[in-house]
């Protein structure tokens, strides 16, 4: 990761935690604009978009994480609560159900990392 990329991502970081939604929403976009391959970038993204109300759009971020990281728990957590909240329960279910696979130390996609 480029050291603008990392700063800006720790800028994003530290607007989220004093509350700042809107411009860390706007620095998590910048970052996966510039790497889109950047999965921390795509998963903050996803979290902020659901903290001020943006559900569509952070489930577009929150399936973005987990495409580029299929194994990653914390990932189909965080989406599956993104389709709770969108009344897509059917989704919502599926993303736990592979979120519980990973928590047990199973794989949703064995050639991924």
């Amino acid at each position: 990761m480029s050291d603008s990329l990392d700063d800006l991502f720790d800028d994003a970081n530290g607007d989220l935690a004093i509350g700042d939604l809107e411009s860390a929403v706007v620095k998590y976009q910048r970052c996966v604009d510039l790497d889109p391959e950047f999965f921390d970038g795509w998963h903050a993204l996803a979290m902020a978009l659901m903290k001020t109300g943006r559900i569509k759009e952070a489930i577009g971020a929150g399936l973005k994480a987990t495409t580029l990281k299929p194994n990653d728990l914390l990932a189909w957590t965080a989406l599956s609560q993104m389709y709770v909240q969108d009344q897509q329960i059917a989704e919502a279910e599926d993303a736990k159900g592979k979120a519980r696979i990973l928590s047990l130390g199973g794989k949703v996609d064995r050639n991924a990392e």
